[in-house]
C-alpha cells in the first residue's frame, strides 16, 4: 500500500515457493494456478498519484491539472492501453429508426449510424437508444455490449448484428448472430427500470468498434485509422509499443458515441454516465480516465486492468490477461508479466484520472478472480487526489472490504461487493441508479 509496503515473513516466502497449488503462477506450459490467498500477495509499495515523475510533491489543483494529471495519461498509455487517434473529421450519423411508441409508450427507441469517413463506406457503428419521452433533456448511461444491440432487449425492431462475434453467446453460430440471440442479454441491460428513472440508455456492440480476437489490427476502426498512430510500417516491422490496444479502442468507439449524444437534442450530453462490464468495465473506467466529458464512471467487475491493483497479482494476473487476450492491451504491458512491481503505475491512479468526477466501483464475492479487494483498494488510494480537488472521494478510513451488499454510495467513489458472480445484476443497477441520481441532482 502507499508508503506501507505489505510484508511477507520469510516462511511466507517459502511458501510462495512450495506451494504452487494456490500462487498464481507461470509454468513453462502455459497453466496457471491463481493466488486466492490474501497472505500470499507480494510485498508492494504503490506509486503516489500526487508525486511527480521528477520527485515533486502535487500540493495544489493546477498543479494536478497541468502537470500530474497529462503525465499519468501519458504513461497509462506508453505502458498499459497504448495511444489512440482522435476525433475522426468526416464523421456524421444517420438515424435509421425513431419509434416513439416503444416500452408502451414510454421511450423513444432510436437507432443512429455513426459513420467515421466519408460517404457511407464501413466501418460504421451502430448505436441504439431507448429514451424517455418526459423530462428531455434527459442524462443517460452508456455503455457497450458483447453480443449486439439486438442482445439487449427482446425487440425484434432491434437491427440484427452481422459482425462477427465470439460463439461464446447464446444463438451466435460460426460467429454469426442469428434471431435466436435477441434478448438473450436482457438481464444485464434492465432498459425499463432505466427509463423509469428518467434516463436514456445508449448501446453499442463493441465488436462494431474492434472485434475480440487477436487479428494482429487489421479489421475493425483498425483498417481506417491505425495508421494514424503507428505511421506507415514497412513489411515486417513491429507496431510501435504504445499503439492502441482494442482496451484503447473500444474506448475510442465510446467517445465517438458521445460525439453523437452531444448532437441529440433529447440527451443531456453533460450528464452521461459511462459504464462497463468485465474488460468492457477496463473499457469504461479509461474512456472515463482520457475523455473528460463523461460525467459518472462505472466499472462492473473490471478486475485486472481495470480497477484491480495490478500490484497485488491476485486472480488473474498481468501475465495471465497478457497470455490469454495479447491484443487488449499495447505490446509495453507484455514487459510487466510476472514483473507487476517494475510499472510506473497502478490501478489506483486510473481510478484519480476521473476525479473529480463520479466513480462507482462494483465487485462480486464469487468473482475472486477480478480481485475484489483489489478493485476497492484503488478507490481507496485514489482518496488523496479527490480530496486534493475538493470532494469526498470514497467514505470512510478502512482498507478492509465493507460489508456484502452493503453499498457506499454517498461520497464521490461509490463501491459495493455483493452476492454472486460476475455478471450485472438487478441489484448493480438498482446502486448505479441511485448514484448517478446523488450526483446528477435527480
Amino acid at each position: 500500500m502507499t508508503g506501507t509496503p505489505q510484508m511477507i515473513k520469510p516462511l511466507l516466502r517459502l511458501t510462495t515457493i512450495l506451494s504452487l497449488s494456490v500462487i498464481g503462477i507461470a509454468h513453462a506450459d502455459d497453466s496457471f494456478e491463481p493466488n486466492y490467498d490474501e497472505s500470499l500477495i507480494p510485498e508492494y509499495t504503490l506509486p503516489d498519484a500526487l508525486t511527480l515523475q521528477d520527485g515533486t510533491a502535487v500540493a495544489d489543483v493546477e498543479t494536478w491539472k497541468t502537470k500530474r494529471r497529462p503525465e499519468l495519461i501519458k504513461l497509462f498509455e506508453e505502458h498499459v492501453y497504448g495511444r489512440a487517434p482522435g476525433k475522426p473529421e468526416a464523421m456524421h450519423f444517420e438515424t435509421l429508426d425513431n419509434e416513439p411508441q416503444a416500452l408502451d409508450g414510454a421511450a423513444t427507441r432510436r437507432q443512429v449510424r455513426i459513420y467515421l469517413t466519408e460517404g457511407t463506406e464501413g466501418p460504421f457503428l451502430d448505436l441504439l437508444m431507448y429514451v424517455p419521452n418526459e423530462g428531455r433533456p434527459v442524462p443517460a448511461f452508456l455503455g457497450l455490449n458483447f453480443y449486439g444491440n439486438h442482445s439487449i432487449a427482446a425487440d425484434p425492431n432491434i437491427r440484427l448484428n452481422m459482425n462477427w462475434m465470439r460463439d461464446k453467446g447464446e444463438g451466435v453460430v460460426d460467429n454469426h448472430a442469428t434471431d435466436e440471440s435477441r434478448g438473450t442479454s436482457a438481464s444485464r441491460w434492465p432498459v425499463e427500470m432505466i427509463v423509469k428513472r428518467g434516463y436514456a440508455l445508449a448501446t453499442m456492440y463493441y465488436g462494431d468498434i474492434d472485434p475480440d480476437t487477436d487479428d494482429d489490427f487489421q479489421n475493425g476502426v483498425h483498417a481506417i485509422f491505425d495508421k494514424q498512430v503507428t505511421g506507415e510500417l514497412a513489411e515486417g516491422d513491429p507496431r510501435p509499443t504504445d499503439a492502441w490496444g482494442s482496451i484503447a479502442t473500444w474506448a475510442w468507439g465510446l467517445s465517438r458515441s458521445l460525439d453523437y449524444l452531444e448532437e441529440d437534442p433529447d440527451i443531456n450530453a453533460a450528464r452521461v454516465a459511462v459504464m462497463g462490464h468485465s474488460r468492457l468495465g477496463k473499457t469504461a473506467l479509461w474512456a472515463g480516465a482520457e475523455d473528460e466529458r463523461f460525467a459518472l464512471v462505472i466499472s462492473n467487475n473490471s478486475g485486472c486492468g481495470g480497477a484491480a491493483l495490478s500490484r497485488r497479482a491476485f486472480g488473474e494476473t498481468v501475465w495471465r490477461i497478457n497470455t490469454s487476450f495479447p491484443h487488449w492491451f499495447n505490446d509495453k504491458f507484455q514487459e510487466y508479466n510476472n514483473n507487476e512491481s517494475a510499472l510506473p503505475i497502478d490501478q489506483h491512479e486510473l481510478i484519480a484520472l476521473i476525479a473529480p468526477r463520479p466513480v462507482y466501483i462494483a465487485s462480486a464475492v464469487e468473482d475472486r478472480w477480478a480481485d475484489p479487494h483489489g478493485e476497492y483498494l484503488s478507490g481507496y488510494h485514489a482518496n488523496p487526489v479527490y480530496q486534493l480537488l475538493g470532494t469526498t472521494g470514497l467514505p470512510g478510513e478502512s482498507t478492509e472490504l465493507p460489508p456484502v451488499d452493503e453499498p457506499i454510495k454517498t461520497g464521490t467513489i461509490g463501491y459495493h461487493i455483493r452476492t454472486g458472480k460476475h455478471d450485472v445484476t438487478s441489484f448493480d443497477w438498482q446502486q448505479y441508479l441511485d448514484f448517478a441520481d446523488l450526483h446528477f441532482n435527480k
